[in-house]
């Protein structure tokens, strides 16, 4: 990378990433609080975990201004391992998990990206939007008027504060302000970040796993790690699009899959539970103006920050304050025009949407609604493609079939049944230049064609076939029908 390149990833909007980053790290806290409660780990470990992806993935990532964390979709695959295992066999699953996503970096799997269906991104947005919407809703639960008036203040001020400057971001303005009415209000009865769990001054050490290094502790912890892998990188490549259609940029994924490896095998080095990029601090992050490698660099710098230093005060924060953002967040993330058109788009691709919506929000799983998503879309893609249409025209010294539609394993059926074998003239046209050939099954049934007629002293001659098809079928002994 030239000087010019790193110059404009990391000091381009200097201003924007410092205060922007800080804002996220204050929306960080009681999330890794929460998912280390939902893994069954100390409290510590999400913030670790969510401390040292945001360092390491500044550096190695390919999506500048993108925030790994800790993140709920990884705790839930963790529970059984540390319940039968204990923590230690976690911290090695991690490194193992990084392993795993690194290799896939490595080979390249950021370019299958490119098969997921618009219809399906449209699904994980509005899914996730919902879920970061209903997940917020636990914090009402005994909640007083102060709960309610403390949200609806936060939305206020996110919304109205852009119109007044744009130089402090909303977000952060709104937590420090709404913090500091609770202080000095005697905190009216509402939870605070501190109720989410316990926050230690201790900083995160070198540590490797307590576990033997054995083939046994692999066939232990494979099976967790390997879908914790795809699920993080899922999930981080899927969060990355998202930004890159939010800042109308581009970015790396097969550099961000190796990222986010490396960072979970430095989280696994220093206590930390598997992590993977942040739909809702990323959005945050965007949106209070973060652009680049920076944002997310003092993302988890401040992180470290607040709870060395600032421990106190953070554990005062109002979990209204950081409610209110959340919707902010939900809002934004949900594709609104999406539905708005739904009405427009093809019966077919309505339904792969909806259903990835449905899956996610009954299993709480983002990346088993996406690849649902991707079933039934290519089921779909397969039912349009299988449609093959043969036009029959005589002629007075030959008879021409005209193929219209690709010639696969799901249409040679259909294409073998086409054509009438006896009783024709001698000379047999085959035309292919509305169709493609596609792969051995189709070649096989046109050399089955061929035969068939050639049986019944009729020559056949096929034509409108590219160079390479012509190739491989002169491979099969057809080239004297070409």
């Amino acid at each position: 990378m030239n000087v010019a390149a790193i110059k404009q990833q990391w000091f381009s909007n200097v201003r924007g990433d410092i205060l922007s980053g800080m804002t996220v790290a204050l929306a960080l806290i009681p999330e890794a609080l929460a998912f280390s409660i939902i893994a069954g780990v100390d409290p510590m470990v999400g913030l670790y975990a969510s401390f040292c992806m945001a360092i390491v993935i500044a550096f190695t990532g390919g999506r500048p201004a993108m925030i790994s964390a800790a993140t709920g979709a990884m705790a839930l695959l963790m529970i059984d391992l540390v319940k039968n295992h204990g923590v230690e066999y976690l911290f090695a699953a991690t490194i193992l998990t990084g392993i795993i996503q690194l290799v896939l970096g490595i080979l390249k799997v950021g370019r299958f990206l490119s098969f997921l269906p618009q219809t399906v991104m449209f699904g994980f947005v509005n899914a996730l939007g919902i879920l970061i919407f209903t997940a917020q809703l636990q914090h009402f639960k005994g909640a007083n008027w102060a709960m309610y008036a403390m949200v609806a203040g936060t939305l206020l001020i996110v919304y109205v504060f852009p119109l007044v400057t744009k130089l402090v971001p909303a977000p952060l303005v709104a937590i420090v302000f709404m913090t500091a009415v609770a202080i000095f209000g005697g905190g009216f009865g509402l939870k605070t970040v501190g109720d989410m769990g316990e926050i230690t001054r201790t900083l995160p050490f070198l540590h490797f796993p307590a576990v033997e290094l054995s083939l046994q502790t692999l066939l232990i912890i494979l099976p967790y790690s390997l879908p914790l892998a795809i699920v993080g990188l899922l999930e981080s490549l899927l969060t990355a699009t998202v930004l890159d259609d939010m800042t109308n940029t581009d970015s790396n994924k097969n550099k961000e899959a190796r990222g986010q490896g490396l960072a979970n095998i430095v989280t696994g080095l220093f206590g930390g539970m598997a992590g993977c990029a942040m739909i809702g601090q990323s959005v945050i992050n965007v949106k209070s103006g973060g652009r680049g490698r920076l944002s997310t660099l003092i993302a988890g710098v401040f992180l470290l920050f607040l709870i060395m230093v600032l421990g106190d005060v953070v554990k005062q924060i109002p979990m209204a304050a950081l409610v209110g953002v959340m919707f902010m967040v939900a809002v934004g993330t949900f594709d609104w025009q999406s539905v708005k058109d739904i009405h427009k788009y093809p019966i077919s691709d309505s339904v792969v949407t909806i259903a990835t919506v449905v899956v996610v929000l009954l299993t709480h799983n983002l990346a088993l609604g996406v690849m649902v998503g991707i079933v039934i879309s290519t089921v779909v893609l397969g039912w349009k493609m299988a449609r093959l249409t043969i036009v029959r025209e005589e002629e007075s010294d030959r008879i021409v079939y005209y193929i219209n539609g690709p010639l696969f394993f799901a249409t040679t059926t259909a294409f073998v049944n086409a054509f009438h074998y006896e009783g024709e003239q001698m000379t047999i046209v085959i035309d292919f230049s509305n169709s493609y050939v596609w792969d051995q099954s189709a070649m096989l049934a046109v050399a089955k064609v061929v035969g068939k007629y050639e049986s019944n002293n009729k020559k056949v001659v096929l034509q409108g076939m590219n160079s390479a098809t012509q190739k491989v079928m002169g491979r099969i002994g057809l080239e004297s029908s070409i």
